[in-house]
């Protein structure tokens, strides 16, 4: 092979590098899954989602082509939250709902690395809500990989911010009265610039929303649909299997599968005018601000 040819091969390789890792320095070698895989046991309950997400995670973290030492993942607390034991990298175990407080500092001190937050809708959306928010809307360079199984887990099964009306668990006996959140929808509202929704039966488009998330420099948001067989068995079975149909009734208003969705300004100008902003398929986006990327469960 001619120098030239090497010399083309490198810059084509440079160029296809992951957006948010421009100032991550090259691993000196190759990477397989196994070097990312720990010597700690993983300790979920049989059947847990969590375990298809980790395989998946792992395998998909040598396409990054970054040393291991330069891999940080900080988790809250809760199920998910196990899973930087389980990678061969740095990382840590915080304090309840402050993972994204604790990323945004080290992403900032230390571009040099690659920062990921493993949390869950408990984790996230309850305590850790007002933290989540704000390092959204601050855009800093770190993923956010939030595990929702629409139940309190760790704690053995009282409802979450994500479970439905009507959830009938060991802290709402009669029933939930409260409104769920839509992840998707607080991440849009807080100014994401990346918002995706995956799910963990689908190696495929789970590993393709991992390497999106990766190609995007500043904050990405990732809402994985992950199933608890324990305490909210099936929660996601209509998006697991084609072959159920959605419920009949009124939709939540939320991206449909590969919408492409912006948000633009719809009213107001100049200073001192109030903005209010809308969701539009295509739309422009505002100058200034970057595009808001958004991916969701493919149509089946």
């Amino acid at each position: 092979m001619s120098d030239t040819s090497m010399a083309n091969d490198g810059a084509d390789a440079a160029a296809h590098r992951p957006a948010s890792l421009a100032l991550v320095p090259v691993a000196d070698e190759k990477l397989t899954t196994k070097d990312f895989k720990s010597d700690q046991e993983v300790r979920w309950c049989p059947g847990c989602g969590d375990y298809a997400i980790l395989a998946a995670f792992q395998s998909f973290l040598p396409e990054l082509g970054i040393a291991r030492e330069n891999l940080v993942i900080i988790s809250g607390i809760g199920c998910s939250s196990r899973l930087p034991y389980y990678v061969d990298s740095y990382g840590m175990h915080s304090i309840h709902g402050r993972a994204p407080a604790i990323a945004t500092g080290l992403a900032a001190t230390r571009p040099d690395l690659s920062v990921w937050v493993i949390t869950g809708d408990g984790d996230a959306l309850s305590i850790g809500g007002n933290h989540l928010i704000h390092a959204l809307r601050r855009n800093v360079n770190i993923k956010i990989l939030l595990f929702n199984n629409r139940i309190y887990g760790l704690t053995k099964g009282q409802y979450s911010p994500t479970s439905e009306q009507g959830k009938v668990t060991k802290s709402t006996p009669f029933g939930s009265l409260d409104t769920p959140f839509n992840p998707l929808s607080l991440a849009i509202g807080a100014e994401a610039s990346f918002v995706a929704r995956t799910i963990d039966s689908d190696r495929k488009h789970l590993t393709s929303v991992l390497q999106a998330a990766a190609d995007h420099r500043g904050a990405a948001f990732v809402e994985i649909y992950q199933n608890c067989p324990i305490f909210n068995d099936d929660a996601f079975a209509r998006a697991a299997d084609p072959a159920r149909a959605w419920p009949a009734g009124p939709v939540r208003r939320e991206p449909g599968p590969g919408t492409a969705v912006r948000p633009v300004r719809v009213a107001g100008a100049g200073r001192g005018h109030r903005r209010r902003r809308g969701l539009a398929a295509g739309a422009r986006h505002q100058p200034g601000r970057p595009r808001l990327r958004v991916r969701a469960v493919p149509a089946r």
